[in-house]
C-alpha cells in the first residue's frame, strides 16, 4: 500500500505551530514505521508567511495533490473575524472532496465551517472563540471545552498543543496505541489525552468570586478533594445554609456543589492515573470512591473508562 498522505494546508496568517505540530507528529510516526507522507502545501503552491513572520516553502498547491488521505487545515489568530485568506476556501473543499478525512486545528474550524463542511456537525475550536463561532455558524454543534471532537470523517480541536492531541489520536486510529504512545515518547509530550478532556482544569475554569464564603468552600475542596464535602457540610464550612449555599453556586458559578465536586475529584482521579495509579487507589484517593463511581464519572465527562486513560498515559519501557 502506498503511503497515506497527509496534506497540512497552510496559508498566508497562519499560526505557525498549527502548521508545524501536525507535520512533526505525522513524520515522526513515519520514521517509526507508520506508513506516512506528510506533505506541506497551499492554496497556490507559493511561499507562505506565518503569523510568527516565519515563511514556509511549501512541497505542491493544494490542486495538485490527488488522492489526499488526510487534510489538515490550521488556524489563524485574524481567521475569526476577517475574511479568509484568498484561495483558501476552495482548497479546503478541493481537497476535502478528496480527502479520506478532514481536520482541523484550533481557529481552522472557521475556514471548515465557512464551507459547510461543518453543517450540523459537533465540533470545537479554541476557548477563546467558541462563542463566535456557534453566533456566525448555528448550524454548528459548537461543544466549547473539548481538546478534539469527531464527528464522522471531520475532526475539530482547540487551541495550538490540541493539535498534537488530535494528530496522535489520528495515528492510533490508523496503526493502534502502540505506534501512537511510541510517537508522543519521541517528542516527549503527554501521551494523547482523550479528546473529551477540558481544555483547562477545573480550577482555571471556575469564575472568580469575591464572596468569602464561597472561597473557602472551594478552596476547601481544591485543598482535599477527597475529604467528606456533603453539601451540608460544605454549608456549615460558608456558615450559610445548603439552600443558601446552592444558591451562591448557582448564581455566581453556574453549577452546583455537588456538581463542582465532581468535576475537582474527576481532576484528581486523571493525575494519579497519569503518574500510575491503580484504578481502584485513584478512585479512593481521589474522593470518588470506587471503581464502578470512577468508571461512570469518566464515561459521563470523558467518554473513555478509567482503565483506556490510564493506558494512554502507561510508560512502555521494560
Amino acid at each position: 500500500m502506498p503511503p497515506r498522505t497527509i496534506a497540512v494546508l497552510a496559508y498566508d496568517g497562519a499560526r505557525l505551530m498549527d502548521v508545524t505540530a501536525p507535520l512533526e507528529v505525522f513524520s515522526t510516526a513515519s520514521g517509526l514505521g507508520a506508513d506516512y507522507r506528510p506533505t506541506l502545501c497551499s492554496p497556490d503552491g507559493r511561499p507562505v508567511t506565518t503569523a510568527a513572520g516565519t515563511r514556509l516553502l511549501v512541497d505542491t498547491a493544494a490542486t495538485d495533490i490527488d488522492t489526499p488521505h488526510t487534510l489538515i487545515v490550521p488556524g489563524s489568530p485574524t481567521l475569526p473575524r476577517t475574511p479568509t485568506p484568498e484561495g483558501l476556501t476552495t482548497a479546503i473543499t478541493t481537497l476535502a472532496d478528496r480527502a479520506t478525512r478532514v481536520a482541523s486545528v484550533c481557529t481552522g474550524a472557521f475556514a471548515l465551517a465557512r464551507t459547510g463542511l461543518l453543517d450540523n456537525r459537533r465540533a470545537t475550536t479554541h476557548w477563546r472563540h467558541t462563542a463566535l463561532l456557534a453566533r456566525v455558524h448555528p448550524r454548528v454543534h459548537v461543544e466549547p471545552d473539548a481538546l478534539h471532537i469527531r464527528d464522522g470523517h471531520i475532526l475539530t480541536s482547540a487551541g495550538v498543543s490540541a493539535g498534537i492531541d488530535l494528530s496522535l489520536a489520528l495515528v492510533e486510529d490508523d496503526h493502534g496505541p502502540q505506534p501512537a504512545r511510541d510517537t508522543a515518547r519521541d517528542l516527549v509530550v503527554f501521551l494523547q489525552r482523550p479528546g473529551g478532556q477540558s481544555q483547562f482544569s477545573a480550577p482555571s475554569r471556575t469564575p472568580p468570586t469575591r464572596d468569602n464564603r464561597l472561597r473557602a468552600v472551594l478552596d476547601a475542596i481544591a485543598a482535599d478533594p477527597a475529604a467528606h464535602h456533603s453539601t451540608p457540610a460544605l454549608a456549615a464550612l460558608a456558615n450559610v445554609s445548603t439552600r443558601h449555599l446552592t444558591r451562591l453556586f448557582h448564581e455566581q458559578l453556574d453549577t452546583t456543589p455537588a456538581a463542582h465536586l465532581e468535576t475537582v475529584r474527576l481532576e484528581a482521579a486523571k493525575t494519579l492515573l497519569e503518574t500510575g495509579e491503580s484504578v481502584t487507589t485513584a478512585a479512593r484517593r481521589s474522593g470518588l470512591g470506587s471503581d464502578e463511581s470512577l468508571r461512570r464519572a469518566f464515561l459521563r465527562h470523558l467518554g473513555v473508562t478509567p482503565s483506556a486513560y490510564r493506558a494512554r498515559f502507561r510508560t512502555t519501557t521494560p
